[in-house]
């Protein structure tokens, strides 16, 4: 098996190796078939990679890809990083043995699992950095009224205190309208309840 001078080099010098305690993104795949496994932690600072480190255990070939998957992630922005292939990883190394561009595939894998989690603990962030406006402060626009007796409705109630009908959430404009019915008297959407 004859590799390149780069991925000898990836494989005796390995760049960032190590663990990002408070990382912003981790991402961990494995191959069972070769043992392979590798990790990768990133910290993200204005949608840039400001660092990376892996953890691999494997072969050769697969801290060489580790290496090189993190020198080519760092800096970059999450969008430029997702694009990284396992076909631009083995070109970067000088090519890589056929029984080997498993490797390759493992450590772009990673890198996207990581961007991946980074990218869905920000969506639970600005959930809950969403501020909710007591009732209260809400303008008349914005207050919920039953659609049918215009009685007034509290966030999250499921039926109305004035005409007594029970109420569902329009699954195509959110808006109460009454259980079971086909059309939504505020968007007219007849499309069923999943």
């Amino acid at each position: 098996m004859i590799y390149s001078e780069k991925v000898m080099e990836h494989f005796q010098n390995p760049r960032n190796v190590g663990v990002i305690k408070d990382a912003d993104g981790v991402g961990q795949v494995g191959n069972p078939v070769c043992g392979d496994m590798m990790s990768f932690y990133i910290k993200v600072d204005d949608n840039r990679i400001a660092d990376v480190k892996f953890q691999t255990f494997g072969c050769g070939a697969a801290i060489a890809v580790s290496s090189m998957v993190s020198e080519m992630a760092m800096g970059k922005t999450l969008e430029e990083a997702i694009k990284i292939t396992n076909k631009s990883v083995a070109e970067e190394l000088g090519g890589l043995p056929r029984n080997k561009l498993h490797c390759s595939n493992l450590g772009a894998d990673a890198l996207h699992k990581a961007i991946e989690d980074y990218q869905e603990k920000q969506k639970g962030y600005k959930k809950e950095e969403v501020e909710e406006i007591p009732a209260e402060k809400l303008t008349e626009d914005e207050k919920c009224y039953c659609p049918y007796c215009e009685g007034p409705l509290e966030e999250l109630e499921d039926f109305c205190g004035s005409c007594n009908l029970e109420l569902e959430d329009c699954p195509e404009c959110g808006k109460a309208k009454k259980k079971g019915e086909e059309g939504c008297p505020h968007c007219g959407s007849t499309k069923p309840r999943v």
